[in-house]
């Protein structure tokens, strides 16, 4: 198994160069925003004369390019910033709110599994019949859904009209932390429930007609038992892929639905700093992100590896 993982190092090593590009797409990207950001931080008490030297204070007088250096600089050196809507270090806000962010992550990855499998299963059992109509239209209209109107519909009808859940914030304890959680998770499952319903869907019912599913059942597998022990793990190997690009994605949706829920994440602090201007915040979340989707990708080849003993990535090549 860990020589099958020895393109874990290559990943990393082209991971530099995508994260250098990210940092200076998202540098230009965020000095394009129209406002100075002196101006957000002094209000109604700006002046030109305490603009001019908030800026020059702030190294906001300067070229763009010294600017990216000295940002570049810092970097290197472990230093993301300070924050200047809050006034401390962007590093420790950044990992204040990040286990936030990926808790609502993981539940949402596990509300989607928990839809995705049964509808797949039910749809891949029948194809063309009836249900499965019924769950390709249910994946059609989930696609169509923007996210936050999912989050508003179920903040109305789940929270403002049957009050089964808070309309938003995240609780104290831990118990009410998930409870918190439920609304904005499920509105990223619905949003990730239709393309892996589909990948999931299409691979069941190939496996369900190859060779070694037909010798299963002359031996007597049938129902659950067969589908746990040789129809889902044959299955799941394309959807594997899914899911990791699907999470990549569903962390941009991620930005919107915690500030939709005032869910106190990365979204929000995101969101936050791009009114204020906040540059060394946005800068930071921004890459803190990517950085994440490039872990994201490699732990989706370490599992991919795991799961069908034909890959061999390291080689690129089947075993």
């Amino acid at each position: 198994m860990l020589d099958r993982l020895r393109f874990v190092p290559g990943r990393l090593v082209q991971a530099i160069p995508v994260l250098f590009g990210v940092t200076l797409i998202v540098f230009f990207m965020v000095h394009l925003l129209p406002g100075n950001p002196a101006v957000a931080i002094l209000g109604q008490t700006a002046t030109p004369e305490r603009v001019a030297a908030l800026s020059k204070q702030l190294g906001l007088d300067q070229p763009l390019w010294d600017q990216y250096l000295l940002f570049m600089k810092h970097l290197f050196q472990g230093n993301l910033g300070t924050s200047i809507t809050y006034q401390r270090p962007v590093s420790e806000l950044v990992f204040q709110d990040f286990p936030i962010t990926l808790s609502l992550l993981l539940f949402a990855l596990v509300l989607s599994l928990a839809i995705s499998v049964p509808l797949a299963a039910i749809a891949a059992t029948a194809p063309g019949r009836g249900r499965d109509l019924g769950v390709r239209a249910f994946t059609l209209l989930g696609q169509g859904m923007p996210q936050f109107w999912v989050g508003i519909m179920l903040i109305l009808l789940l929270a403002v009209k049957a009050g089964l859940f808070p309309v938003g914030g995240y609780g104290e304890t831990w118990g009410e932390h998930w409870y918190y959680l439920f609304l904005p998770a499920l509105t990223l499952a619905i949003a990730m429930c239709p393309t892996v319903i589909r990948s999931l869907r299409a691979s069941t019912i190939n496996v369900l007609g190859s060779d070694y599913v037909g010798t299963a059942r002359s031996k007597g597998a049938a129902g659950s038992e067969l589908f746990r022990r040789h129809v889902l793990r044959n299955a799941a190997i394309p959807t594997v892929s899914i899911i990791g690009v699907n999470l990549g994605y569903l962390i941009g949706g991620t930005l919107v639905i915690e500030k939709v829920f005032a869910v106190p994440g990365l979204g929000s602090l995101m969101i936050n700093a791009i009114l204020a201007r906040d540059f060394p915040t946005i800068q930071a979340v921004a890459l803190f992100v990517a950085v994440f989707v490039i872990i994201v990708g490699i732990l989706t080849d370490v599992v991919y590896t795991a799961i069908d003993p034909r890959v061999d990535l390291s080689s690129k090549e089947l075993a």
